[in-house]
């Protein structure tokens, strides 16, 4: 069974909208974009790059994957990312694209969470979910998510797209690791447990 993993950068208030740059989201008159370089460092950036390592496929949804296919086909070839990102397979999940032009990129039939369960079931490393707000929605209340790995930036954006948002699926989390870079950053791992517990005090 392959493990669905939700990889996400996130400011302290659960804003993951447009970190990587000014015109990257701004549906809704975002104005934030490109809030996680300035709170970034190396640290970060050698997580990240170790999440990638396990996984042999991507899955993104329609908007992720425009950018993403508008970006790294004519990425500089010297940054380490760009030969692993275009060479990874990607799984893509859109109601409105009918072909991809990004190599090794594969259109998801039907609906995206039973094409995902087919996806869990069948042979290949584990599958990164990168990005993909409205994807990763869809994932989490239909409890296909294995694991998250997100870096939680030291800033608060106040506005935006958030992972976790209104309606959210309460749920248990298992801390697999967690770490603070210098810069403040927490990379933290994380797995579902099911349902969260109450009690009080």
């Amino acid at each position: 069974m392959r493990k669905i993993i939700v990889c996400t950068f996130l400011s302290l208030d659960g804003v993951m909208q447009a970190p990587g740059g000014p015109d990257e989201d701004a549906e809704s008159g975002f104005e934030h974009g490109g809030w996680q370089k300035p709170v970034s460092d190396d640290e970060v950036g050698a997580a990240i790059a170790g999440w990638y390592e396990p996984a042999d496929a991507m899955l993104l949804g329609r908007k992720t994957y425009d950018i993403f296919a508008a970006y790294w086909p004519t990425a500089d070839p010297g940054n380490p990312f760009t030969e692993r990102m275009n060479g990874m397979r990607k799984y893509v999940a859109s109601r409105t694209l009918t072909s991809l032009e990004w190599e090794n990129s594969t259109l998801l039939e039907g609906d995206a969470a039973d094409a995902v369960r087919e996806l869990k079931a069948s042979d290949g490393g584990d599958i990164n979910v990168v990005g993909s707000g409205d994807l990763a929605q869809t994932l989490m209340r239909n409890d296909l998510v294995d694991e998250y790995r997100l870096t939680i930036h030291p800033v608060i954006i106040g506005t935006g797209k958030r992972l976790f948002a209104d309606g959210a699926v309460p749920t248990g989390l298992e801390p697999v690791s967690v770490s603070t870079t210098k810069s403040g950053t927490v990379v933290g791992v994380y797995r579902p447990t099911g349902k969260p517990s109450y009690d009080s005090y």
